[in-house]
């Protein structure tokens, strides 16, 4: 395709909040997209915390009503979903309000796609299979991570089959994507470790994506930067203000680069493994990601060198392949530093379904930006090499 032919998007959400204390504006930022009875969708945690209800006691303030559904599970499912659209459909809501980290966005993308368009989450696995907008929503982060707050992104588990769909549709980005560092205070170290793994990911995957452009890659190498300073005082001072700010920009940052170039086969082998087994999906891609950096480093070595310098690396007189090196090493470094398995098999992952897990994840819509194309037996070997 010649360069004239090809075309690129931006998505982003139409407003975003960040810094310390910025959740306190749910309420009115409800209010100015028209909804009065919000459904908050998050997990059982933060509503066993009584995060949820401080956020419900936002939207109160602003006048408007606001009901608990704590139904998302880590990994959520189409069954999540359509409990939700219950709720929302028997308490007369409309609007939504997601609170947590990626699971609990995910599960009220779903609700907001399905209260849109009708049918079952099932039908919108894919590119753009909406025709209708979601209902007015705000989504609350609560980790440095995913940034499913402010993407294009939803996936969720498909109970029969247990792999993940991923639904990639612009009309499931959040109207208002709201980004307290106050909320990220106090989550445990190991999530804080692998949210922060989960963004680095993203980011890395951007930034040596096949659609990346001048402005992904400026998100990307600035969220590469934060996150090699800031994300291990994070996990060591869950307390550390500074350093739970500095990495809520990162993952937003990363969120806006992949959420525009895409990611690549991490992310798709990783899909499988949360489906499969019902694992973290940070830990996953924190074990992935130096395997398939190794596999894809060919492709795009001055790409890895750039992520080498982003990380703190000295390539001063070496070559740009030794360079490209030394960004896994350096990922690599920083994942054991923070407490991440140094394999699956920590994990106890089952060599016997890697192949059909691989045959998954050459089906994921994550594959097709990645910088160089595997075989089905080479995502195969990637996946055990990170055993």
């Amino acid at each position: 395709m010649a360069l004239a032919d090809q075309t690129y998007g931006f998505f982003i959400p139409t407003v975003s909040l960040m810094g310390v204390g910025c959740s306190k504006e749910a309420g009115e930022q409800a209010k100015a997209l028209g909804a009065s009875n919000l459904l908050i969708v998050t997990d059982a945690g933060l509503a066993k915390m009584g995060v949820a209800d401080t956020i419900k006691g936002y939207i109160e303030a602003a006048g408007l009503k606001a009901v608990i559904f704590d139904g998302a599970e880590p990994n959520p499912t189409d069954t999540n979903v359509h409990d939700g659209v219950k709720v929302y459909q028997d308490n007369k809501c409309d609007g939504i309000v997601s609170l947590g980290g990626g699971s609990s966005h995910d599960c009220g993308k779903g609700v907001g796609m399905v209260i849109g368009n009708g049918g079952s989450i099932r039908d919108f696995e894919g590119v753009n299979k909406s025709t209708k907008p979601m209902p007015p929503f705000l989504a609350i982060n609560t980790t440095a991570g995913t940034a499913s707050e402010m993407t294009r992104f939803c996936i969720i588990t498909n109970t029969d089959t247990h792999v993940k769909m991923a639904i990639v549709d612009w009309r499931c980005t959040p109207n208002i994507a709201i980004n307290d560092p106050v909320l990220m205070v106090g989550k445990p170290p190991a999530l804080t470790a692998a949210t922060g793994m989960d963004a680095l990911t993203h980011a890395v995957e951007a930034y040596v994506s096949t659609i990346a452009t001048p402005i992904t890659d400026a998100c990307a190498i600035k969220a590469i930067e934060l996150i090699a300073q800031y994300l291990s005082p994070a996990v060591a001072n869950g307390a550390n203000l500074e350093a739970r700010d500095k990495m809520a920009y990162a993952e937003y940052l990363a969120g806006m680069a992949f959420n525009n170039a895409s990611l690549g086969y991490v992310h798709s082998m990783a899909h499988q493994l949360g489906g499969f087994y019902n694992l973290p999906h940070g830990v996953c891609n924190a074990i992935l990601l130096p395997a398939v950096s190794e596999y894809n480093l060919i492709a795009c070595p001055q790409r890895f060198a750039d992520i080498a310098v982003a990380m703190g690396e000295n390539i001063t007189g070496l070559s740009v392949f030794e360079a490209a090196q030394k960004a896994i090493t350096a990922i690599r470094r920083l994942s054991a530093s923070i407490g991440i398995p140094s394999g699956l098999k920590e994990l106890h992952v089952k060599e016997a379904d890697l192949l059909i897990m691989s045959e998954n994840a050459k089906k994921d819509a994550c594959q097709f930006t990645n910088p160089r194309t595997a075989t089905l037996e080479q995502v195969n070997e990637i996946f055990k090499a990170a055993m």
